[in-house]
């Protein structure tokens, strides 16, 4: 009888094992007071496979909703980021974004319990708390996600979110949190944020490289002129 090599078996079941557990990537962010904290986001969508017209669930059968065909082929003209999502102008409000989720309950050392960077409770009711790039959404920045009732405010930010277009969404539990996990989304912005405010707050954080970079980046956009202000 042939001998059947045990090591490539070995090396194949091992690879059906780790692609069955989905990717796991460490995501780095800082806290209102600097400390560096991590935590694993698991990344069972991506951007490459992503269908704009599709309807967005995930294996629980939750979703906000189906992404209108007319924004899917308008995000095709736009400059992609690092996770080839749209890089959009203000003056477009409908828009496909990559979102992933945050929960106070991750513990990190040194994080600000459920302290938001602007040093306020982070919301979880009919108004609920994100985090973003603050020279793409500045804070205050309100939108909505469809298919979904609650409107979300940008209050929040982290270093893994600084030079992307994803919005990070706060879950009030890990449960919550792990079942959004990371997935793209059609949402409307209703509101933009205060660009005067968010230079004011960065300007005392600039010793952060994130912070730093935002900084500079909405000053930029700001002096540039091409921002909206409601």
């Amino acid at each position: 009888m042939k001998q059947i090599p045990i090591l490539p078996m070995i090396s194949i079941a091992c690879s059906l094992v780790l692609s069955s557990c989905g990717d796991l990537s460490s995501t780095a962010f800082k806290s209102e007071s600097g400390g560096i904290h991590t935590r694993s986001v698991s990344k069972s969508w991506s951007a490459s496979k992503f269908s704009p017209i599709s309807t967005i669930s995930d294996r629980n059968g939750f979703h906000p909703g189906s992404v209108s065909e007319s924004v899917a082929k308008k995000s095709k003209s736009f400059k992609k980021d690092k996770h080839g999502m749209p890089t959009y102008p203000d003056s477009v409000r409908s828009r496909i974004v990559r979102t992933t989720a945050y929960s106070h309950e991750e513990n990190e050392v040194g994080a600000p319990w459920r302290k938001n960077a602007i040093g306020t409770y982070l919301k979880y009711g009919q108004v609920r708390s994100a985090a973003a790039d603050w020279s793409r959404y500045p804070v205050g920045t309100k939108f909505k996600i469809k298919g979904l009732p609650h409107t979300y405010i940008v209050d929040d930010y982290g270093s893994a979110l600084v030079g992307t277009n994803t919005i990070d969404i706060y879950h009030p539990n890990l449960s919550s949190m792990r079942r959004w996990g990371t997935r793209p989304a059609e949402i409307s912005v209703i509101q933009w944020g205060d660009w005067d405010r968010t230079l004011n707050i960065l300007a005392g954080r600039t010793k952060y490289p994130h912070t730093r970079k935002m900084y500079y980046a909405a000053k930029a956009k700001v002096s540039s002129g091409n921002v909206a202000r409601n």
